[in-house]
């Protein structure tokens, strides 16, 4: 019989792939824990947690569990004219530690249309008011997702090209820092003033597929700040960053000035159920809470609140708030900085930078986001035994928070042996 890898090819197309230039795919059998296991035998340390998803590690036992009890009682179930003790008890839990200016949540399927629902949300509200606003505000190499309004706001051309005719309308400003941010006010009043601007997308502190570029908190406070004034909605991103990578339970918890929407998807179910939700103050929802039906947010996917993702996001919140998981992340953290300390003064090391778990190296060389020395490297890792993906120069880490000093310390020495390869 065929291998997983000869039999994928017949039918599969996969994301983020040119076939042509990648005809091969590796069979994934197992996983347990931060390890994966193909089909072939080997064993990786998964180092991204599966697209920032599995933090809590892979088959997660207390996970599988509560799940598994849900399974027995109800799978799925409408969210239209019904509702079910998970989502309620979900919800409850949630409120209980996003930002407390959050008070409602409208469920999704995946990150793409968390931010979607996040956009659409801004752009009614003013609608439903009778303004006209149907302008966006984004940052430079944003990334917020596949979907056409996602798109419209992310700023990586590489995603993009053959849809930018059809793209609401955006204005961009690059990311604050504490150099360019007296100046990118000056340019915030100019935008303010020549477009009707509805809302502002931003992913906190930390632009995942821009290579993990790390920002300012206080400068972007300044921004939400000013924008506040002038009735823009402001709309967290969290999609990558929200359930304790950034050191805090998300990265909104760094910033004083909190946003008007909140996305969420990735960890919030611990890797195991496709799930997103999307949050926004009472204020947001009053907008929409009418007697004309044409005021009511009219979007919906028929998985919306499915029980069972519902269930693997309420385990995920409890083995979040536990000690030993907070322990956990405590250590990571100061696991990288200890690598940070003897790998940032390398000669092929061009510059670091950590927030929370996430840690990420740039390298002293000039490579293509996809090319061959990135491939080179990638091979590199599994070559290895462990699982990293690096974005053009920059080598990062964001492994579950179950992860050992001995897997830890695994991916570290594979970085640095990658350094005599480029």
């Amino acid at each position: 019989m065929k291998n997983l890898s000869e039999r994928d090819k017949q039918y599969l197309w996969h994301p983020l792939t040119q076939h042509k230039l990648h005809p091969e795919m590796l069979g994934i059998v197992r996983a347990k824990g931060a390890v994966l296991y193909d089909e072939h035998g080997k064993e990786y340390i998964d180092g991204i947690s599966s697209w920032y998803t599995s933090v809590y590690g892979h088959c997660n036992a207390f996970i599988l569990d509560r799940v598994q009890e849900q399974m027995q009682k109800l799978d799925q179930i409408v969210f239209s004219g019904f509702t079910h003790e998970p989502a309620v008890d979900l919800s409850e839990a949630l409120i209980r530690i996003i930002p407390e200016n959050q008070k409602k949540l409208f469920f999704s399927d995946n990150g793409s249309t968390a931010t979607e629902i996040g956009i659409k949300m801004a752009l009614q509200f003013h609608f439903n008011k009778g303004e006209k606003r149907n302008v966006l505000l984004a940052f430079e190499d944003g990334f917020h997702g596949d979907t056409f309004g996602a798109m419209s706001v992310s700023g990586l051309s590489v995603y993009n090209g053959p849809f930018e005719d059809f793209f609401i309308d955006v204005k961009r400003i690059p990311v604050p820092t504490k150099d360019n941010i007296d100046q990118l006010l000056i340019d915030l009043e100019d935008i303010l003033s020549e477009n009707n601007i509805a809302g502002f997308i931003y992913e906190p502190l930390v632009q995942g597929a821009a290579a993990m570029k790390m920002y300012d908190a206080q400068s972007l406070d300044k921004i939400l700040k000013r924008l506040r004034k002038d009735g823009v909605l402001t709309i967290a991103d969290e999609v990558m960053t929200g359930f304790g990578k950034t050191g805090k339970l998300f990265a909104s918890d760094h910033i004083p000035t909190k946003p008007d929407i909140m996305c969420f998807s990735k960890a919030l179910t611990a890797g195991l159920i496709p799930m997103a939700i999307t949050s926004c103050t009472q204020h947001i929802y009053e907008a929409f809470y009418s007697d004309e039906i044409s005021k009511g947010l009219f979007h919906g996917h028929t998985y919306t609140a499915n029980p069972l993702a519902c269930a693997a996001a309420l385990a995920g919140i409890e083995l979040l708030q536990s000690n030993t998981i907070q322990e956990s992340i405590n250590k990571i953290i100061e696991s990288h900085q200890a690598f940070d300390s003897q790998i940032k003064g390398h000669p092929k090391v061009a510059a670091t930078r950590q927030l929370g778990i996430i840690y990420a190296l740039d390298l002293n060389v000039k490579m293509e986001r996809y090319g061959n020395l990135r491939d080179k490297l990638f091979q590199h890792f599994m070559n290895d035994g462990v699982f990293l993906r690096p974005l053009g120069n920059t080598i990062y880490i964001l492994a579950p928070y179950i992860i050992s000093e001995d897997q830890l310390q695994k991916i570290y020495n594979s970085i640095y042996a990658s350094l005599e390869i480029v």
